[in-house]
């Protein structure tokens, strides 16, 4: 670990001092995290000493107190930080990003606002007293005017109501979406089945009116393509394979079908898993749009993030002019950004405070569903090592909100949700029945366990029992 510090002191040497702490804390567990631990763990646990497993925080001076226990003298050089120490520098930096909490067992909750709520005061009042504790509004859709209605909304229930509520704008970030370039562009519709040979191309490729072809609406995809590389449609339900390209346009092999009717449409997600995509994740229209999100937005999300150099670029835009730029939220959708964790978050210790958002729609698609649950484990795990605030994102109560009822598993993934320092929902008919359901849920779980560290409250059940004489049964 010490080893560590000193490979990477160029690195340090660039971090905001605030966060020099936390780097270090992330390169102390990062080394750890090479190593196979499990057996020394449960010899640890079955000496009564502490296990490691709710270490993340404070790692090296966890490490220095089992040795202290085992007879080890105490070193000279003090850990970055302890366990309370590295508490309430994450606690700190979440009310920094997401505003003060009103109850310490519930974390920030998130609300994406739809565009009719920039009309609509009454009920962006009603989810302000509901509990929202920050309004995330996508760039990717709607414009500036939309926009700045929806926020003068928000800050106007804040000053009625006396409960602050944050104004969070993500970035568009590259859309990729689906357009309908040949065959089926009249009906709106394109029926690709298993087995389907069709063509993905740009606007501008040349192709037979009666073939069936998929555009896509960013340009420059095709030629990073190579054959065997999957294809992905709306949220993975299409998933094809790339037989060949050809300038502007490729040759795809549909593979499996999984929505309920096999018929794309037009202004559907792609995605592109196995491919090296050389698109910038920074685009024009981001760039465009920034004037007016440093000038009314609290928070920026910064989309379909994939390298340092992206961070440190956008970093920069920010801090022109005012020489504050706004907190970031760093988005992991990718499985490039996955892999590149570690750095992104060194970069993103540049500024005083950050955060990062489990963006579980895109990045399910590109991982991989069955992966999804190990993977965000990961991000918590590492984020937490940095003492990085986190938002859990994507169809949390999503039934719920839909409509009006939650399903059994999705109970069970909100309360996961208290792991992180932030909820997110999605725009719905039912956000205020959603809002009190996840409350209730976070606020009963988060009486259990603070992160993934469990802690012992009474138990009802125990205290039932144990009041009760016993009683043998004949």
């Amino acid at each position: 670990m010490y080893g560590a510090e000193q490979r990477w002191q160029p690195f340090l040497e660039k971090i905001h001092p605030g966060q020099r702490a936390s780097a270090l804390n992330l390169l102390h567990y990062l080394t750890l995290r090479c190593s196979d631990l499990r057996n020394i763990q449960d010899d640890l646990h079955q000496a009564g000493l502490s296990s490691l497993a709710s270490s993340e925080s404070h790692i090296l001076c966890q490490i220095q107190a089992i040795l202290e226990r085992l007879g080890q003298p105490a070193p000279t050089t003090a850990p970055p930080c302890d366990y309370r120490g590295a508490s309430r520098l994450l606690q700190h930096r979440a009310n920094t990003l997401f505003g003060p909490k009103v109850n310490p067992h519930i974390p920030h909750l998130m609300v994406t606002f739809e565009n009719t709520l920039a009309t609509d005061y009454g009920r962006v009042k009603s989810l302000v007293q509901a509990g929202m504790n920050v309004a995330r509004i996508n760039c990717a859709h709607d414009d500036p005017e939309v926009w700045k209605g929806m926020i003068n909304k928000i800050r106007k229930a804040t000053r009625a109501t006396g409960h602050p509520c944050k104004v969070y704008m993500d970035l568009a970030g590259p859309k990729i979406r689906t357009t309908l370039l040949g065959k089926g562009r009249k009906e709106g519709l394109l029926k690709l089945k298993e087995r389907n040979r069709f063509w993905l191309c740009e606007a501008d490729a040349d192709f037979k009116k009666t073939e069936k072809v998929v555009g896509c609406t960013l340009p420059g995809i095709i030629p990073d393509l190579k054959p065997g590389e999957r294809v992905l449609f709306d949220d993975g339900l299409f998933e094809a394979v790339v037989e060949e390209t050809n300038g502007s346009k490729a040759a795809l092999r549909m593979t499996r079908v999984s929505a309920a009717k096999p018929r794309l449409k037009p202004e559907k997600g792609i995605n592109f898993p196995d491919t090296d995509l050389k698109v910038q994740s920074l685009t024009a229209f981001d760039k465009s749009v920034i004037p007016f999100v440093k000038e009314n937005a609290d928070l920026v999300g910064f989309s379909f993030v994939r390298q340092p150099a992206d961070v440190l670029e956008l970093q920069e835009l920010l801090r022109q002019e005012t020489g504050k730029p706004l907190p970031l939220i760093l988005k992991i959708e990718t499985f490039e950004a996955v892999q590149n964790l570690p750095a992104l978050l060194l970069q993103g210790m540049h500024e005083s405070v950050f955060g990062v958002m489990i963006a579980r729609g895109d990045l399910a698609v590109e991982i991989g569903f069955e992966r999804l649950s190990e993977i965000q484990e990961e991000i918590l795990w590492i984020c937490e090592a940095a003492h990085v605030p986190v938002v859990w994102a994507t169809q949390v109560l999503e039934s719920l909100n839909k409509n009006g009822i939650a399903t059994r598993s999705e109970v069970t993934d909100a309360a996961l949700a208290a792991h992180a320092e932030c909820v997110m929902l999605n725009k719905g008919k039912h956000l205020l029945a959603v809002l009190a359901s996840l409350r209730d849920i976070l606020h009963r779980s988060g009486g259990h366990h603070v992160k993934k560290r469990y802690i012992f409250r009474p138990l009802a059940i125990a205290e039932r029992y144990m009041r009760t004489p016993p009683v043998l049964s004949n």
